[in-house]
């Protein structure tokens, strides 16, 4: 039987292959994923609309379909919200400090 937390090792760097070239080093990467997760959860709400509009228009009688594009929808953007709070307490947080 395969271990099934090996795969997930696999793709988390190693700590010789870390960058630690300063606190802006990063920043792109970051900004990227971000950007790249904002596009994802567009195109999800974006497909969910269209599936709403064709039920609605009765070009689409696929109920469980159009359901299940609606609360893939809103679960991600259910988790951009809380994903965007901690961002905020975090910069809160460091903004707080004394240096």
């Amino acid at each position: 039987m395969a271990n099934p937390i090996t795969g997930i090792n696999a793709n988390l760097p190693q700590l010789g292959q870390m960058d630690t070239r300063g606190p802006d080093a990063g920043a792109g990467s970051f900004t990227a994923t971000l950007k790249e997760t904002l596009d994802q959860i567009n195109q999800l709400q974006t497909q969910a609309d269209q599936k709403v509009a064709g039920l609605a228009t009765g070009n689409n009688e696929d109920l469980p379909s159009t359901m299940i594009a609606v609360e893939r929808a809103n679960v991600a953007f259910q988790l951009m919200v809380e994903v965007r709070n901690k961002i905020v307490q975090a910069y809160q947080e460091v903004s707080q400090m004394s240096f």
